[in-house]
């Protein structure tokens, strides 16, 4: 198995290095050169089986050449160990043809917990093997961060530096990342918006001396290893509910796309997908770019969802080299246009490629406020604003009798100010980190400018 860069001009990699590496050196992210398929009856014997299990076969193939098959099975008992649910995935339904899939049982309470999980025990299986030492550097808009610092705190042949939008995250979110007490973990609040953090990760990767330097390795969704490890749960949901012999349809609330093209590629892996619908926010560059064909940045809204308030969807990427064929000129043509003109415009073939697959719909925040009202009324789900964004937009995309999962991204108690506005209910964190506003925060606050970022992180790292 090799992963090419979507630019087209970057070395064929080996999942391991693809891993390790992060970003292409031209600026591209890693995709498969092929996807592997899985037959009906391999999907169909998916059924029953724990979530681990269906882990291991459905990612095994994407990662043959760098684990052995007891290294991976290891790797995942080992990453999916902590989740507070038998199911790691549970689904639960909300009415007739609409089932939310709960994926907030992890250590952080996020859906980022089921990749950063995995990637913390395969970076050190990695690392051991070689040697080596790294520096992960990560932008969050709020869940990675406290994903990624989870998952590496304390392993030795990593540093982790976080940047996260200084103000622009909730209270729990940032907790989480600030006071975990471990030397090698660090939270950098940065002036600015979370797109002027990808940014200057961007940056740092595009540094190749700097880069080079300190090891730089990255966890955020533009490694293809975050990606394949969310693409497990669409198994395990569709399964669930009659896959392969039925199609299923699944909402996914997203703004840097990742978690979506995950969907994507359990598609082309053979799984039924009928639909993947783009659930946004205000902010929402995603649904006009799949509407009108041109993604045009209007700049960042500050929202009661801000893990969705992005402007700059980096995994959209990945989408773009599936509906223009591979052609990683023609995307680096847009990624340029993007950088220098704020905009591009999708080529008429290549939006109906998307449109064959993607779906889209927006929602404003006062229909967010009353989505959460409603649903606890209706089913007695407390859900998440970025949950009832994905809830929203699902039930305007029902399609009897194809069902419908929503992706419910994260736990309410990690947004309970708007959990509360809307229902009057203050969601309590799990008994597990009931003290997490006793505990002491480590953070640094950081202006919005890259050699000082990189002179921090040269300093801050263990050599």
């Amino acid at each position: 198995m090799r992963y090419i860069s979507t630019r087209g001009q970057a070395p064929e990699l080996t999942f391991g290095e693809a891993m390790l590496t992060g970003l292409a050196r031209d600026g591209g992210l890693y995709v498969p050169a092929s996807v592997p398929t899985m037959t009906e009856a391999e999907i169909a014997a998916l059924a029953g089986l724990p979530y681990e299990e269906v882990a291991y076969r459905v990612m095994a193939p994407f990662v043959a050449e760098t684990f052995t098959e007891a290294e991976l099975r290891g790797a995942i008992e080992a990453a999916y160990a902590g989740f507070g649910h038998i199911a790691r995935a549970p689904l639960v339904q909300l009415g007739s043809g609409h089932f939310l899939l709960e994926l907030f049982h992890g250590p952080t309470l996020a859906f980022k917990d089921f990749a950063m999980q995995i990637i913390g025990q395969l970076f050190q299986l990695a690392l051991a093997k070689q040697d080596r030492r790294i520096t992960i550097v990560g932008a969050t808009s709020g869940d990675t961060g406290s994903a990624a610092i989870e998952a590496f705190r304390g392993l030795d042949n990593v540093d982790v530096f976080i940047l996260f939008p200084h103000g622009r995250v909730s209270e729990v979110q940032r907790r989480q990342m600030t006071t975990p007490s471990e030397g090698n973990v660090h939270a950098l609040a940065m002036d600015g918006t979370f797109d002027d953090c990808q940014n200057r990760l961007k940056d740092m990767f595009n540094h190749f001396e700097f880069r080079d330097a300190v090891g730089l390795a990255g966890v955020n969704s533009i490694n293809w290893a975050r990606v394949l490890a969310q693409v497990v749960y669409y198994f395990t949901a569709a399964v669930s509910l009659g896959a392969p012999g039925r199609k299923i349809s699944f909402t996914v609330p997203t703004g840097n796309f990742g978690d979506i093209f995950a969907g994507f590629i359990a598609k082309q892996m053979g799984l039924p997908i009928d639909k993947l619908v783009v659930a946004t926010n205000q902010n929402d560059i995603l649904h006009r770019c799949l509407t009108s064909g041109r993604y045009e940045m209007e700049g960042v809204k500050p929202s009661i969802s801000p893990s969705m308030d992005i402007q700059i969807s980096s995994n959209f990427e990945r989408a773009l080299w599936f509906a223009y064929g591979g052609d990683g000129a023609a995307v680096a043509q847009l990624m340029e246009e993007l950088k220098t003109k704020g905009g591009f415009a999708v080529s008429q073939g290549a939006l109906e490629a998307l449109r064959e697959t993607y779906a889209s719909g927006r929602v404003s925040e006062e229909e967010t406020t009353d989505t959460i009202r409603t649903e606890l009324a209706r089913s007695g789900e407390l859900l998440c604003p970025h949950s009832a964004v994905g809830v929203r937009v699902g039930n305007d995309h029902i399609a009897p009798p194809v069902p419908m999962v929503t992706l419910a991204t994260a736990h309410p108690a990690k947004f309970p100010d708007a959990v509360e506005a809307a229902t009057g209910i203050r969601p309590a964190l799990p008994q597990r980190m009931a003290d997490l506003f006793e505990r002491p925060e480590r953070v640094t606050r950081v202006a919005n400018d890259l050699a000082a970022l990189e002179a921090l992180i040269d300093e801050r790292r263990r050599k």
